[in-house]
């Protein structure tokens, strides 16, 4: 078992102990977080064993589970790295792109591994249709959101649209070619609800939506390719997959025709994947476990996380035009 330790017991940080406690690939030996007052609160009421200091932590532990604000996620990584432990780490994977390109850096100079938390990789409607999803060329999503404070110490693009940026990036294979967005502040020092549109070199573009003021939430994707539409609802969990073919002969009864201007007749017809019930965040924990033990690239990589990030960042660059 791998011996890990979790840096902040706020809201996630302590379903990630939860997680890490009940996992038969970890052994939790314990978190820190410099909330003094929270750390005693969380030590006594669910038995985590508590650091007073940080280095003591990551020097007991071969891998830092970091669930801190995103202001700290650098210096958190780069104190574990450089001691030669392996860290997973919670989206954005840092705050610039500067600091991402050093921890880039630090995982080949010191040999670790690292992986970023975007757990929308692990949600189970996504995985069922991932590899259904083949050039698309046309990607639109929505990510809304109740106002919740927790997140915002961070523009919307960094809280909610990131996650959004790394899916499509991990299913568009094809380099971004430009960005054009535009921002909202509402409530926040930092745009509430955001815009955004991605074009590929391949053609494909994307078009992004993300709001942390809505009245109900929403997390739905939807990807248009060749004689396919595929629909991803991240928070409900279903898919939709309608493809088409080219139409029989002698079409049954039932069967969906379309014809277009040409006279070409395609049958339309659905798929409907197997969903597998699935806990996103303890997959993404496992996961992280399974590279190590076996050597091999982690299923959202810090290279994946930093090119998320880019994109994020020249997003927020937009507004500021």
């Amino acid at each position: 078992m791998l011996k890990v330790g979790v840096l902040g017991a706020g809201h996630l940080g302590k379903i990630h102990l939860r997680l890490l406690n009940e996992s038969e690939k970890y052994e939790l030996v314990g978190f820190y977080d410099p909330d003094v007052i929270n750390a005693k609160r969380v030590a006594e009421e669910l038995g985590y064993s508590y650091f007073e200091n940080i280095n003591a932590l990551i020097d007991a532990v071969d891998v830092v589970d970091i669930v801190t604000p995103t202001l700290s996620h650098f210096d958190c990584a780069k104190k574990a790295m450089k001691k030669g432990k392996h860290i997973f780490i919670e989206k954005p994977i840092t705050n610039t792109l500067e600091e991402a390109e050093v921890l880039l850096s630090l995982e080949s100079e010191y040999n670790v591994k690292g992986q970023v938390g975007h757990v929308e990789r692990f949600n189970p409607a996504f995985t069922a249709v991932k590899d259904k999803i083949q050039n698309p060329m046309f990607i639109e999503t929505h990510r809304l959101a109740e106002f919740n404070p927790r997140g915002t110490d961070v523009p919307v693009v960094l809280d909610l649209m990131i996650h959004d940026i790394d899916a499509i990036l991990s299913v568009v294979n094809s380099e971004v070619n430009s960005v054009n967005a535009s921002g909202v502040a509402v409530i926040s020092n930092s745009p509430d609800i955001a815009n955004a549109r991605i074009e590929f070199e391949s053609g494909c573009v994307a078009n992004l939506t993300a709001s942390r003021i809505s009245l109900k939430n929403m997390r739905k994707s939807r990807f248009f390719q060749k004689d396919a539409y595929i629909s991803v609802d991240f928070l409900d969990k279903k898919v939709e997959v309608v493809k088409m073919k080219d139409a029989p002969d002698k079409p049954g009864d039932f069967d969906m025709i379309l014809q277009n201007a040409e006279g070409l007749k395609k049958q339309i017809y659905f798929e409907n994947p197997d969903i597998k019930t699935n806990n996103a965040i303890a997959d993404e924990l496992e996961t992280f476990a399974d590279a190590i033990r076996n050597d091999s690239t982690p299923v959202v990589s810090l290279k994946q996380g930093t090119q998320a990030l880019k994109v994020a960042l020249q997003i927020i660059a937009c507004f500021e035009k």
